[in-house]
């Protein structure tokens, strides 16, 4: 008999789309939870060690890639470290090995998204990491005043300047399609999940390749967004949860979201004086005005109370997920 085959999965099909801090840090909490994860990251990242690496050999940006890498490696803590490494000094000063290692990866292969895979091999990784697209893409913020700012990186310096709200944020080349893999993830999934992370910069820039948002729309499964714990200087000032649903239905599409999971978890004030000095709060949400634009409001503690920061505990975050997918599924209300 042939016992793979036969092999129960275990927890059901999701799908996390993002990038940066935010989805890498789902990921460590959801592998341990379910067998079937994939997560779709963006690539419209244009700074850093990323930002050399696609200006000099033309490549997808690989930082959001690796962050969730180190995420879902087997052997975390030592790939974590290894994968993470920047070089001190030296041309390569600031550069993180992981990128180099997918860039030498991306060089003797026929797609970015192919490179991706291979590493994912190398490393042994649970689950299943997915470029949103393989096209090289910039993102453009167009301000409420009119003016605009092309290049993920310049949005935070733009938009302090503009002092105004970001309008829409918009993907050049338009009509980037997206990865087939992706969307197959997307109409297979029991879960979908949009962020935590950048409103503006991590979750909306999925939703502009074209096919992701049309799949999550159409799909059956569970649509989840995990709000931020906290606003973002230089992109989400004043905002409250309200506000970021309504920009991602706007990005998006209606039915894009069935239920906003928030954090119950209360920020110390030691954490609220710092993060206020940077212009950041506590996420406002008002039960009534999120649920007047068609999604349901659960607050879960999702805070990790021991990384110094306001952010989401992998763990906690899945641990909700699960339990809202098992409701839900025992009423088959989603």
């Amino acid at each position: 008999m042939n016992m793979t085959a036969t092999k129960r999965r275990k927890g059901p099909a999701i799908v996390a789309l993002g990038g940066g801090h935010g989805l890498s840090a789902i990921l460590r909490g959801l592998k341990l939870y379910t067998d079937d994860l994939t997560a779709i990251v963006t690539v419209a990242d244009d700074g850093g060690g990323s930002g050399v690496l696609r200006e000099d050999l033309g490549m997808p940006p690989p930082g959001d890639i690796r962050s969730c890498m180190e995420a879902l490696a087997d052997t975390e803590s030592l790939m974590q470290r290894l994968l993470a490494y920047r070089y001190p000094d030296g041309r390569l000063a600031g550069q993180a090995f992981g990128n180099l290692l997918l860039a030498a990866l991306d060089g003797i292969s026929d797609s970015f998204d192919q490179a991706v895979a291979r590493m994912s091999q190398v490393l042994a990784i649970s689950g299943r990491i997915l470029p949103v697209t393989n096209s090289n893409v910039q993102l453009e913020a167009i301000f409420d005043n009119g003016s605009s700012v092309r290049g993920e990186s310049k949005i935070f310096a733009a938009k302090k300047e503009q002092n105004c709200r970001i309008h829409h944020v918009r993907l050049l080349p338009e009509h980037t399609p997206a990865l087939p893999a992706a969307v197959e993830a997307i109409r297979g999934a029991e879960v979908i999940l949009l962020g935590p992370g950048s409103l503006y910069t991590s979750v909306i820039p999925n939703l502009l390749v074209d096919g992701i948002s049309e799949a999550i729309i159409d799909s059956a499964a569970l649509k989840i967004y995990v709000c931020n714990i906290m606003t973002q200087d230089g992109e989400t000032e004043g905002m409250t949860a309200q506000d970021h649903l309504a920009a991602l239905l706007e990005h998006g599409g209606p039915g894009l979201v069935d239920l906003c999971l928030c954090n119950s978890d209360p920020v110390g004030r030691e954490l609220l004086e710092r993060y206020s000095a940077e212009d950041a709060e506590p996420m406002r949400v008002d039960r009534r005005e999120v649920e007047l634009l068609g999604a349901e409001v659960v607050f879960r503690p999702l805070m990790d109370m021991d990384c110094g920061y306001a952010r989401h505990c992998g763990v906690k975050v899945a641990q909700a997920v699960l339990e809202l997918y098992e409701q839900r599924a025992e009423t088959k209300i989603f």
